[in-house]
């Protein structure tokens, strides 16, 4: 093989690193359709959860979806902008609404 053509053939995949190429511009991420407001569902705090009213706080929320907390579990720590949280004790009654 010719000394020339494989100098050429070494040196092409090292010629197509240094093309320039414009920069690229990351778009920023699309917001989330649904984001929670527990704001807006405070007022099921103290009545007696039922699967009708977890649908209820859903919507009130405009969260896409709902978690529930039963007492004394664990619940993971990651944080979602279109989940709503309802805790609730050991008698059914919701403690607490939150988003995350």
């Amino acid at each position: 093989m010719d000394i020339r053509l494989l100098a050429i053939a070494a040196v092409l995949p090292l010629a197509a690193c240094t093309q320039e190429r414009p920069p690229v511009e990351s778009a920023p991420p699309p917001p989330a359709e649904m984001t929670c407001k527990a704001d807006a569902a405070q007022s099921y705090v103290g009545q007696t959860a039922t699967p009708d009213l977890g649908g209820a706080i859903l919507k009130a929320a405009g969260a896409r979806t709902l978690r529930w907390g039963p007492p004394r579990s664990a619940m993971t720590m990651d944080y979602r902008v279109d989940r709503v949280n309802v805790m609730y004790d050991d008698a059914y009654k919701i403690t607490q609404v939150t988003c995350g």
